[in-house]
């Protein structure tokens, strides 16, 4: 209700311009006695050139006059009988207006609430959002849509003017011609016939008048303004928005371009490149000497260059892998009644820039595609033009000569899409080219996590209308941190981020400083090379390739865990022992390995077998993907009996036992299905009744000892010698042997295995 208060209190010209938006199409009365609810809908959500909106839009008006009448029945008194009557009339008006063209009642309110918000912030001089729809949308969202809603008027208003034109020309036209006739006639009168003179005056008044209206209508057209307003806002949304959009490809972040505002502003464009050619046919049909011509070349002038920058900005590139090349407006400018034939090209750096330089680049290539031309389809459901390079392949690549420690996967390449567009009948032919955002070729996917990391780099940090491809060699630790971190969620495709804990073991990693403050980060730099070029102290890989590797294993393996939160990950060993140690044994923690790419560990307190009476945190060797193949992270943390509870105090089976794999099937024809389980041999208990009295490893307190079995059955051998380094991390490599071994005893006959036990 806010805007509606505020408009009220308006003055001079604002408030009649206000006023004026009103009348029989929806009185004021109804703004006024409605304004709490009118300005609690959601108007804008309804896509007005949406057929498919209709019903919404109906349902706004149903619920528009069930408030009437509602408001209506709760009149009293002497005044309110007539207002009860006034807005039982206004409820039945609106139904009869709308009931046919529901969008039409959508258009008109959010023309009045736009209009009104307008007016509301150029008296106050603030433009800051006011009431309750500038809660919901931005300014510059409703300056777009305002813009729009006054183009669709200032146009509707010029089809007027033409017709009226139109009606006057053909008027004038057969007045000249029985001029002509009455003239033949009265020739051969006598130059002092009184009657002649005062006819030829009277004709020569009414070509002058004719001619004098024909001007004025013709020069009052509203094209000029309305071009001025189509040239600021298609501005706006090829010089900001759609350059926006690019810019979140480039940091992978999600949403579509805005092809329906693209869409929208190629129909009005191309609605007034309509009227300026009947404007120039009337000129034509009666040829009259004056500004007119002069006036209609300009205008036709401004409305073909309007469009050309509308074409050739927004023949985009939707997707990159596979690439779908698609022209926006493609569909409101008919292009797909010829369809457009588009070609591919991979071209080096040096040759991009010399294309965006409009130098002569001679067809040139750095390779051959395969697959590398297509015809642009229509699809009628959506009223799309793409283009889809499903099956384009690399067969030959030619590369330049690198620069001091550059490797082939820090050279970059761009593919270069063309294509010629004819618009209106062929009376306008477009070419058209746009680049693809930067490329690594590699040959082997061992290079694939740094090729990744040159196209993050110079995705994340390119400046808008730098030179190809130029980017920083150093930027600041939160502008990485943005880029890493948007990059993991739409790698992992999870709304979970990283954390400003997580960030920070980023940059003690990064930076081998041990600050748990993040402010002693923020001014920090970092460069490319020790980006993805430098080792990590003590190690043989960069942070990015251990980064990428925490980001593939999650992607793969881990993605519900890490939705779930059960995965901390981002934590080093000290501080995963300094957590633990204040938690009862049991207790376990999920973190991504220090020492290897695309590892993951799990942490627990427990006894130290050594010390009676001592804690200690354990470490088993990391998982890798190659291990959750065989075997899911959550089936393997089922199998250790020792884990009792995650991190701070959840009990494993309620993270995890949705994800454990559900029991085999018994034994079919006398086979039993062998089954591989994880076991950690200094705490392999049986598997422990929580319901019954009999002791767990947990429960024989400072006492550690090896759990002895009675009978081992000769299944395999006692495990003398320790499976835990001197850090606590456990050899997989040997749990896999014992697995083994007990797979290859299970597929022996039985009774080679029990011999002499047989009863």
């Amino acid at each position: 209700m806010a805007v509606w208060i505020q408009a009220q209190q308006l003055q001079g010209d604002a408030l009649h311009q206000m006023q004026s938006l009103y009348g029989q199409h929806f009185p004021i009365e109804v703004r006024h006695y409605l304004s709490q609810w009118i300005e609690g809908q959601l108007w804008d959500v309804i896509d007005l050139e949406n057929p498919q909106e209709e019903f919404k839009a109906k349902r706004l008006l149903d619920s528009l006059i069930q408030e009437l009448q509602n408001k209506a029945e709760h009149q009293v008194g002497e005044d309110g009988f007539l207002l009860k009557i006034k807005l039982g009339h206004y409820a039945s008006q609106l139904k009869s207006t709308y009931d046919r063209c529901p969008l039409e009642l959508v258009r008109c309110i959010k023309h009045i609430l736009y209009t009104e918000q307008r007016l509301v912030r150029e008296a106050t001089n603030s433009s800051s959002p006011v009431g309750g729809m500038m809660d919901s949308m931005s300014q510059k969202y409703q300056q777009i849509n305002q813009a729009f809603e006054e183009l669709r008027l200032m146009t509707q208003d010029t089809e007027n003017d033409l017709r009226k034109l139109q009606h006057n020309q053909e008027y004038f036209i057969i007045q000249y011609q029985e001029s002509l006739r009455i003239q033949g006639e009265t020739r051969g009168l006598s130059s002092s016939n009184p009657c002649s003179k005062v006819m030829q005056e009277f004709l020569f008044l009414l070509l002058v008048r004719h001619e004098h209206t024909l001007r004025k209508y013709t020069l009052y057209l509203k094209h000029q303004k309305t071009l001025q307003l189509l040239r600021k806002q298609q501005t706006i949304i090829l010089d900001d928005e759609l350059i926006q959009w690019k810019r979140r490809q480039q940091l992978a972040g999600n949403g579509g371009p805005p092809g329906g505002r693209c869409e929208k502003l190629a129909e009005t464009i191309w609605q007034n490149r309509q009227q300026i050619r009947r404007a120039e046919h009337l000129r034509q049909q009666l040829p009259i000497p004056g500004p007119i011509e002069e006036l209609l070349n300009e205008l036709n002038s401004t409305i073909t260059d309007i469009i050309s920058a509308l074409v050739t900005s927004t023949f985009i590139i939707e997707k990159h892998l596979p690439a779908t090349v698609r022209l926006l407006v493609g569909g409101k400018l008919n292009v797909h009644m010829n369809p457009p034939q588009v070609k591919a090209t991979i071209i080096s750096e040096q040759q991009a820039k010399a294309l965006l330089k409009n130098e002569n680049t001679r067809n040139d290539s750095s390779g051959e595609i395969l697959n590398n031309n297509c015809v642009m389809e229509y699809h009628q459901t959506t009223g799309t033009l793409s283009a889809h390079f499903r099956n384009m392949s690399l067969k030959r690549i030619k590369r330049s000569d690198r620069r001091g420690a550059e490797s082939v996967t820090e050279e970059k390449f761009t593919i270069l899409f063309e294509s010629q567009f004819s618009v209106g009948g062929n009376e306008l032919v477009f070419q058209v080219k746009t680049l693809s955002l930067p490329v690594v070729v590699i040959v082997h996917g061992s290079q694939d996590n740094n090729a990744t990391a040159t196209v993050l780099w110079d995705n994340a940090f390119a400046e808008p209308g730098r030179v190809p491809f130029l980017v920083p060699d150093k930027v600041l630790w939160p502008q990485l941190c943005d880029a890493i971190n948007m990059k993991y969620k739409a790698e992992v495709q999870s709304n979970r981020g990283l954390s400003e804990e997580n960030l920070v073991f980023l940059a003690q990693k990064a930076f081998s400083i041990s600050s748990n403050n993040p402010d002693d980060y923020r001014n920090m730099t970092m460069t490319w090379s020790q980006f993805n070029r430098e080792s990590l102290p003590g190690r043989n890989f960069t942070f990015w390739q251990w980064f990428d590797g925490v980001m593939e294993l999650t992607k793969k393996h881990l993605k519900p865990h890490w939705n779930d939160g059960a995965i901390l990950g981002f934590v080093n060993k000290q501080q995963a022992q300094d957590m633990l140690m204040s938690k009862p044994n049991g207790t376990f923690l999920l973190r991504f390995s220090d020492s290897e790419i695309g590892g993951i560990t799990i942490a627990w307190v427990a006894e130290n077998p050594n010390k009676a009476g001592e804690r200690m945190v354990w470490n088993l060797m990391p998982y890798t993907t190659k291990d959750f193949s065989i075997r899911s992270l959550a089936d393997r943390i089922s199998d250790l009996n020792h884990l009792l509870f995650l991190y701070p105090d959840r009990p494993k089976d309620e993270v995890f036992s949705k994800y454990y794999t559900p029991p085999l099937s018994k034994a079919v024809d006398g086979y039993v299905k062998p089954q591989i389980k994880q076991v950690v041999p200094e705490f392999a208990t049986a598997n422990p009744d929580p319901t019954s009295g009999n002791p767990t490893y947990m429960d024989h307190g400072a006492s550690p000892a090896p759990v002895s079995h009675p009978h081992t059955y000769g299944i395999y051998p006692p495990m003398s010698d320790s499976m835990l380094d001197t850090d606590g991390d456990f050899d997989l490599d040997d749990t896999m042997d014992v697995a083994r071994h007990v797979e290859e005893l299970l597929r022996r006959p039985v009774e080679s295995q029990w011999g002499g036990q047989q009863s």
